[in-house]
């Protein structure tokens, strides 16, 4: 069972990421302490609705998208997988040469 702190923290860290914005950076967008993102990224704080609130109008989300399993979460699971196919498909074609 995934819990809801990781949930956040990894869409909270992919969204962010999207967006091109540091954590100091959304921090001072959202008005909080520079060290409030990275708290919340590495699971030890749970924001308040209305933080949640500012956090998704900053990452221009809805506020359950902070919450859902993402395609961001799948496509970078997918595109970790077939790289590594590759190589070994490489490393098994060239042995075999």
């Amino acid at each position: 069972m995934v819990r809801l702190r990781t949930i956040l923290a990894e869409n909270l860290r992919a969204y962010r990421k999207e967006r091109e914005l540091s954590q100091f950076k959304l921090a001072d967008i959202i008005d909080s302490a520079p060290n409030y993102i990275a708290m919340i990224e590495a699971e030890k704080r749970f924001p308040t609705d209305t933080m949640l609130e500012k956090i998704a109008i900053a990452l221009k989300k809805e506020p359950y998208e902070l919450f859902a399993i993402t395609p961001i979460q799948q496509d970078w699971k997918k595109t970790i997988l077939s790289k590594m196919s590759t190589v070994i498909d490489n490393e098994i074609n060239a042995v075999s040469l």
